[in-house]
């Protein structure tokens, strides 16, 4: 598999060809992508340092593995175009949010190897979180493949169904919103108590940062991490059953869930 296409060449989809290239996964000879405008390509093309070009049809033509980076609403409109320059060799991997894999594979000749992908924005700084769940065709080789590419702006898990897709849409694709509102709501609070927002802003931000990575490099349980700060009777622990007693569990239980309902309607 070694020339890959992008049907869409935006955010996300420039988010993965950096990733590729400057990891060496792939060389940027094998790399391309369509827009569908011609204002820009060559800017375009310059930034991302690969060749852009307007047929979405030869793109096909020319590529082992096609990444579909369009809006979900652009995205049957894409297949119908694309369909007849199909086959068994080529993988498709979606990356359009709410676009389920029955819709993919029936615009799709029979037999397509599809894979459904939900990144998220954190890609954009190389700290992507990726969920993917392979269609009726793909293989383990095929996972295998699109998993270490997606390692390439992150991190990738492979999901046992694709009603477990709506769940990372909530955690991660959702996620990141929740997270800055988080750090945004304990910044204010210490500009309330005092403190000058940008700096209190930083000090949520960093703690942020290096809490994700103890708990991401963990050889306890997240439990036992929290137990390790909050020590009994001490001002950490004031906070944590602040938390509790506003059952903060609860909250993010609902947060979760209702993003989750959220994003399998939309895959109706």
């Amino acid at each position: 598999m070694n020339k890959i296409g992008f049907i869409g060449s935006g955010k996300m989809a420039g988010a993965i060809i950096k990733g590729l290239i400057k990891t060496g996964f792939s060389k940027a000879e094998n790399l391309a992508a369509t827009q569908a405008e011609p204002t820009g390509i060559e800017e375009k093309s310059k930034s991302l340092g690969i060749k852009i070009i307007l047929d979405n049809k030869e793109l096909v033509k020319n590529s082992d593995v096609v990444f579909i980076a369009v809006k979900p609403n652009q995205v049957l409109g894409v297949l119908e175009e694309i369909k007849p320059f199909v086959n068994s060799d080529k993988l498709i991997v979606s990356i359009a949010a709410g676009v389920n894999l029955n819709k993919l594979e029936a615009n799709l000749p029979e037999g397509s190897k599809v894979i459904r992908v939900m990144p998220n924005t954190p890609a954009l700084v190389g700290e992507g979180m990726s969920g993917m769940v392979k269609g009726t065709n793909a293989d383990k080789n095929d996972i295998d493949f699109v998993k270490n590419l997606l390692s390439t702006i992150g991190k990738c898990i492979v999901v046992d169904n694709e009603s477990q897709i709506d769940i990372v849409t909530a955690i991660s694709g959702s996620g990141p919103a929740f997270f800055y509102k988080v750090i945004n709501e304990i910044a204010r609070a210490g500009e309330k108590l005092g403190m000058d927002y940008d700096k209190a802003l930083l000090l949520s931000i960093q703690t942020a940062i290096g809490s994700a990575k103890m708990a991401l490099n963990r050889d306890i349980s997240m439990e036992q991490l929290i137990s390790n700060v909050a020590t009994k009777g001490g001002c950490t622990a004031v906070g944590v059953d602040c938390m509790n007693e506003n059952n903060t569990e609860k909250l993010f239980y609902d947060v979760i869930k209702n993003t989750t309902e959220k994003a399998h309607a939309l895959g109706k």
